[in-house]
């Protein structure tokens, strides 16, 4: 039977009482319907886990107690930060979800002329956290025990200007004549940043800022795929050929 696991806001230990209250304790006494005694594992984004037992219940809040903590290898060798065209509503949630469970390290929603979402101030920093906690409730789901970060809304030309030099930098554009993952193996330790455009794509003084930043275009195939699509492919498509959904890794 399978396990409910629960993300944590608070630093987590061995042997300790803890409490849920807020959207995570009502999803375990309304949704759940979890009783006394009921066992659930709890994270904290540290890289660990703890198997916990239920001991109090309240309309919103739940009291657990943590057994001895353990560290699942579940987290893929390939350091892969997505630089993310932001798009409308459910099909940003759905690309900040599906690189979550394919293992992306940390997530930098893009925004650019062309994308028809605009984004500043409180409101930027409200979607940070929506998109937070969708990437959270996607490691409950699938199992990570590090919860990627998700960087504030910036436009294109700041996100790249912070970048640090830490390895290859790919550009998708269903034009380019180059294919992802055909690359030699990134080196140890680096870390392959990978951008993707919006739905309407990226202008041409924004492909020529990517040019001067060190961004090489490559492609997913001849067909012109949805922006959150992408997402999923390039996870998926790098994640096979140099992270852990191969059994071989380069």
């Amino acid at each position: 039977m399978r396990c409910h696991r629960v993300f944590s806001s608070e630093p987590l230990d061995d042997r300790t009482r803890i409490t849920l209250v807020g959207d995570r304790g009502r999803y375990l006494t309304r949704v759940l319907r979890l009783a006394r005694g009921a066992e659930v594992v709890l994270f904290d984004g540290s890289g660990l886990e703890w198997p916990a037992v239920i001991e109090g219940l309240g309309r919103d809040r739940v009291e657990l107690v943590t057994g001895h903590a353990d560290r699942p290898n579940r987290e893929s060798p390939l350091a892969l930060r997505l630089l993310q065209g932001v798009s409308r509503g459910e099909r940003m949630d759905y690309a900040v979800q599906k690189a979550t469970e394919l293992g992306v390290r940390s997530i930098f929603p893009v925004l650019t002329r062309y994308g028809v979402v605009r984004l500043e101030g409180a409101q930027a920093e409200k979607r940070r956290r929506h998109w937070q906690d969708v990437a959270i409730s996607a490691c409950e789901q699938s199992g990570r025990c590090h919860v990627p970060t998700i960087a504030r809304p910036a436009p294109l030309s700041s996100i790249v200007a912070a970048l640090p030099a830490d390895g290859p930098r790919w550009r998708l554009d269903p034009t380019g004549e180059c294919a992802l993952g055909q690359d030699s193996a990134p080196a140890k330790g680096a870390t392959v940043t990978v951008l993707i455009g919006p739905e309407g794509g990226f202008d041409e003084q924004e492909a020529l800022l990517t040019t001067a930043a060190g961004f090489e275009v490559r492609t997913l195939g001849p067909r012109v795929l949805r922006t959150e699509t992408a997402a999923a492919a390039v996870a998926a498509v790098l994640q096979a050929r140099w992270g852990d959904l191969s059994p071989q890794v380069d």
